[in-house]
């Protein structure tokens, strides 16, 4: 089996995670706002982390090296978090998920600062055609256009930010310690910016368990993406998560009584098209050069 597939089995496990996130978050959303989820969530998942890397003798794995990098990373991902369950919570899963996946246009943008990836002519292509598939589906007026919307695209910027820093962060450490570093972090940004107004809510009897989903989830969907990103280049990899549409959307029509938005899925569709033309292109480059 090649890398590239195994990056695409390891990229079905993260999208039945973060499928799974989407919902438990939507339910915790009554109780607790999201600096709050991302606090509990943060805390569980690094307890969970140690004691597994603990029984397994890993937790030598985890140092400090790039740390800085690390903090850059978890500031990302955390912005792009927090956006996230805000939109959960407020628009369509769909309309959420559908924005989110323009996260792989922006890992395009970000490569080349990053991780010093060139900005092809076919990259820019798939990023200016996918702009076109982020307008229908927000299909900007004063009426369309809400907090959720934003949240949702500032989501896909912040996923971006994450997707590259953790394939440069791959050069040099293990998922173990990426995952260590991505919890404790997370803990920290949560309790100051949910303590931050001096009232931190506890969660209530029944929202336990979600809480625990969620976190649970989220270490399952960071390990199998991280793990994806260390086999596979992030413009190839990030687009596979484009099957998750079909499947949120069915969630949003049976749980929630959604209506499917054909707007959505045309400019879905789009967005998938210019990426997927964009992997056509890097998987007829050689290993080589699709690593510069």
């Amino acid at each position: 089996m090649t890398d590239t597939l195994k990056a695409v089995f390891w990229m079905g496990g993260s999208i039945v995670s973060f499928t799974t996130m989407a919902v438990a978050g939507r339910a915790v959303s009554l109780d607790l706002d999201t600096f709050e989820i991302m606090l509990y969530r943060s805390v569980i998942g690094a307890l969970i982390l140690v004691i597994v890397l603990s029984a397994t003798g890993r937790m030598g794995q985890v140092n400090t090296r790039n740390f800085g990098l690390h903090v850059v990373r978890n500031i990302s991902h955390f912005a792009g978090q927090n956006c996230w369950f805000y939109a959960v919570a407020t628009i369509p899963l769909a309309q959420v998920f559908a924005l989110e996946f323009t996260s792989p246009l922006w890992v395009i943008v970000l490569s080349p600062l990053v991780l010093g990836e060139r900005l092809t002519p076919s990259r820019a292509v798939a990023a200016g055609v996918g702009f076109l598939g982020i307008l229908i589906v927000t299909r900007p007026s004063a009426e369309t256009l809400d907090p959720g919307i934003f949240a949702a695209a500032g989501a896909a910027v912040g996923f971006a930010g994450s997707a590259v820093f953790t394939r440069r962060l791959t050069r040099t450490a293990t998922t173990p310690c990426i995952l260590f570093w991505l919890t404790t972090m997370q803990a920290v940004f949560g309790l100051i910016c949910a303590g931050i107004d001096g009232d931190i809510a506890l969660p209530a009897a029944e929202s336990w368990p979600l809480v625990s989903l969620i976190a649970v989830a989220g270490l399952v969907a960071h390990f199998c993406l991280t793990t994806a990103l260390g086999l596979a280049p992030a413009p190839v990899v990030m687009p596979i998560d484009f099957t998750r549409l079909p499947l949120v959307a069915l969630v949003g029509m049976l749980v929630y009584g959604e209506v499917l938005d054909p707007y959505v899925f045309l400019g879905a569709a789009i967005i998938f098209g210019a990426n997927y033309f964009n992997i056509l292109r890097e998987t007829r480059t050689s290993p080589v050069s699709m690593q510069k």
